[in-house]
C-alpha cells in the first residue's frame, strides 16, 4: 500500500505498484517509474461529487499517480501534515487537500458556513475509509479537542479540517480581526460542540 510521510513542505509518497490521486500540479520530483494522468470530474469521486462541487462553488482538480517508485509534492511552499484515517471521516475544505491514498472516497457536504463568512466556498469535502490523506496550511497545524459541554470558537480563516462527531454553527458578534482592523465586515466566527477534533492552522490563509 502507498505510505505518505511529510517533511515539513513537501509530501514524500512511496507507491508500490498502486496508486495515489493528488492536486494537479503539485508534483516537483519523482524517482522510478510512475506515471500521471487527470483523475477526472470530481478528482475520481464520481459524477453526482462533481455535480455537487458545481453547484457549491467547491472545487478539487486532482491527478492520479500510478506506478512503483517515489513522488515528491508541494504546493506554494506550505506545511504539510499527514493524517491516518481507520475507516471513519475527516471534513476539509478542498484546496487544502493535497494527496489522498487509493481506497479513500471523496464527496461534498453542504455545510461550508465558512464559505459564508470568507467567500471562499459553500460546500466541504469529506474523506472517508482506510487510508491516509495529506493536508497543506499556512503554518503548523494545531489539533484542538472538542467534548460535550466544552466547546470550541475558531476564526474562519484558521480553520482547516475536523473529524468525530462535530456539530458546526454560526456565532456573530465581534471577532479580534474585527478588532485589528482586518475583519471583511462579516464579524462571524465558527463554533464547534459534540465530540471529536478540530484541526486549526496557525497563520490564516
Amino acid at each position: 500500500m502507498a505510505q505518505l510521510n511529510a517533511d515539513k513542505r513537501v509530501l514524500i509518497a512511496d507507491l508500490h505498484g498502486d496508486r495515489i490521486r493528488a492536486a494537479s500540479g503539485s508534483m516537483v520530483a519523482v524517482e522510478g517509474d510512475v506515471e500521471f494522468k487527470n483523475a477526472g470530474l470530481g478528482g475520481g469521486g464520481g459524477m453526482r461529487a462533481a455535480l455537487k462541487r458545481a453547484v457549491a462553488g467547491e472545487s478539487i482538480s486532482l491527478m492520479d499517480c500510478t506506478g512503483s517508485g517515489r513522488v515528491y509534492l508541494a504546493k506554494d511552499a506550505l506545511d504539510v501534515l499527514v493524517v491516518d484515517l481507520a475507516g471513519d471521516t475527516l471534513t476539509a475544505e478542498s484546496e487544502h487537500i493535497l494527496a489522498v491514498t487509493d481506497g479513500l472516497r471523496l464527496d461534498v457536504q453542504f455545510s461550508g458556513l465558512r464559505g459564508m463568512t470568507s467567500g471562499q466556498g459553500l460546500a466541504t469535502t469529506s474523506v472517508t475509509g482506510q487510508g491516509q490523506v495529506a493536508l497543506i496550511s499556512h503554518g503548523p497545524v494545531m489539533a484542538l479537542e472538542v467534548a460535550p459541554g466544552n466547546d470550541l470558537v475558531v476564526d474562519p480563516d484558521a480553520y482547516l479540517g475536523s473529524r468525530g462527531r462535530l456539530q458546526m454553527g454560526l456565532v456573530s458578534g465581534v471577532s479580534w480581526r474585527s478588532l485589528v482592523g482586518e475583519g471583511t465586515g462579516e464579524p462571524f466566527s465558527l463554533r464547534f460542540s459534540g465530540s471529536g477534533l478540530v484541526l486549526v492552522q496557525s497563520s490564516e490563509g
